[in-house]
């Protein structure tokens, strides 16, 4: 009698998978050093421009990694490895001193926008870092737009929201990205320091085909212009997307129907011409 071999736990199973992973980031760790050292996390712009008269307006910095064996890495997927490499602050300066030297030359009117994750918020040296990178580059703190999302929040709103007043003391701006895609806290609308909304591209895809889509849209242009907050409407694709948030009121527009993430010598060229 053949006696049944006893089931693979999934507990058991899933923990094996931990271990090899684990076992494989001595390798993450070397190859994202070496990346960032090397200059091999590329720091790409997509362009933003003003809504009232179709000019430049400035860019987002975005990441981008070749990676050797997994091709094309986003900078969500960058920014996760580096987190599980203890790598997040070195990449975070990395970013910030890259972006701001390639900004540094642009026309003085073009702000520049970088992205801050939850270990940024979390991390006390982040003001210092962030401070040095515009001591290094000369770029101006006036200039710069420091995009968060909600869920950059997670470790404690408190203390997000004391740093981040902190950087508005200096002249920083404070955008709340990605603004339609979570929970949207208005409490976070209270309590933050914030100059702008930055609008998710799902509250964009339906305005112009949808009544209850550009009502919602409408309520937040009433709700932000109450509050004194400038609007930036990102993911616009198609030119009636453009007429339509530009019409109801947005300050600022980026998407593939202006530029996708170009290098920085590109936008250079397209901010001199």
């Amino acid at each position: 009698m053949m006696i049944p071999a006893e089931p693979v736990s999934p507990v058991v199973d899933r923990r094996t998978r931990f271990d090899r992973r684990q076992r494989a980031a001595p390798a993450q760790v070397a190859e994202l050093a070496a990346a960032i050292e090397h200059g091999e996390i590329e720091v790409l712009f997509q362009p933003q421009y003003l809504c009232a008269d179709g000019a430049l307006a400035g860019a987002e910095a975005l990441v981008r990694w070749q990676h050797p064996a997994e091709g094309l890495l986003s900078g969500d997927r960058v920014f996760s490895l580096a987190k599980d490499a203890g790598l997040a602050d070195r990449l975070a300066q990395h970013v910030c001193e890259s972006a701001m030297a390639s900004a540094a030359p642009w026309p003085d009117h073009l702000r520049l926008a970088i992205n801050a994750t939850a270990d940024d918020l979390a991390s006390p040296g982040y003001p210092a870092m962030l401070h040095q990178s515009l001591a290094k580059t000369g770029f101006a703190a006036s200039r710069l737009t420091l995009e968060i999302t909600e869920q950059a929040l997670v470790h404690g709103l408190d203390a997000a929201a004391m740093m981040l007043r902190a950087l508005t003391d200096q002249g920083i701006a404070i955008a709340l990205d990605d603004f339609g895609a979570g929970f949207c806290n208005f409490h976070y609308l209270k309590v933050l320091p914030l100059a702008a909304l930055k609008l998710d591209r799902s509250m964009i895809e339906g305005i112009t085909t949808d009544r209850r889509d550009l009502a919602v849209f409408r309520a937040i242009m009433a709700m932000a212009r109450a509050l004194d907050l400038r609007v930036i409407a990102e993911g616009i694709e198609t030119p009636s997307q453009r007429a339509a948030v530009c019409r109801e009121g947005c300050d600022r527009w980026q998407g593939f129907y202006g530029y996708a993430p170009i290098t920085a010598n590109e936008f250079l060229e397209l901010a001199s011409g």
